[in-house]
């Protein structure tokens, strides 16, 4: 990453984030840093298919839902997030449309997931990092995809939301030929194997 004009070293501001060049990479803000989010074909195939899944999902339960992904942004105590996948009420992606706001908020979102990519900075972030910023800004539903060896959705749930010790519990781990099914925040059900199929 180049430096940004007037800081060269940080800390880093949403001035800055917005400033860097156009140039195919993604970043995100965090106590002040930016990092660059590291994305290959294979995890960018699986985040669209998931993005796919869920909001044919979310239209066959007719669910009054948005579903979305970058470069929308999450906002967090710790600065800007962007989740591969998330879910808002359609109300509020309307309200965000209209006022060209590009940032949800905790209580905005239902559901935001990630697509980890293993041996990177950013698989732990996904994991630990983003598991208390997520669960702190109030997202009642975490969903983190693994793609090796073979797909599988862990289903994250907040557990007293609102309550100032909120936590995430594990709900479920899918793998690979088992069937995902949820019901909240509206109801999905797929094959997490299909996350890494070609249509």
């Amino acid at each position: 990453m180049g430096a940004v004009a007037g800081h060269a070293h940080g800390p880093y501001t949403l001035y800055d984030l917005d400033a860097l060049p156009d140039d195919g990479l993604r970043y995100e803000l965090a106590d002040g840093w930016l990092t660059e989010l590291p994305g290959d074909l294979w995890h960018d195939h699986a985040a669209e298919r998931l993005r796919g899944l869920l909001r044919d999902a979310a239209a066959l339960a007719g669910a009054d839902v948005h579903v979305g992904g970058p470069p929308r942004d999450v906002g967090t105590a710790a600065g800007i997030r962007r989740p591969d996948a998330f879910a808002v009420g359609r109300d509020v992606a309307r309200a965000a449309l209209e006022s060209q706001a590009r940032t949800y908020y905790g209580p905005d979102l239902l559901l935001v997931a990630e697509v980890v990519t293993p041996r990177t900075g950013s698989e732990r972030t996904d994991r630990v990092r983003k598991v208390a910023e997520y669960a702190a800004t109030g997202i009642p539903h975490y969903w983190i995809v693994d793609l090796e060896p073979r797909p599988a959705v862990t289903l994250l749930e907040l557990s007293r939301p609102g309550a100032a010790d909120a936590h995430y519990r594990v709900r479920r781990r899918v793998r690979a030929g088992e069937e995902l099914s949820a019901e909240r925040p509206f109801p999905v059900r797929f094959d997490p194997a299909r996350l890494s199929e070609m249509e």
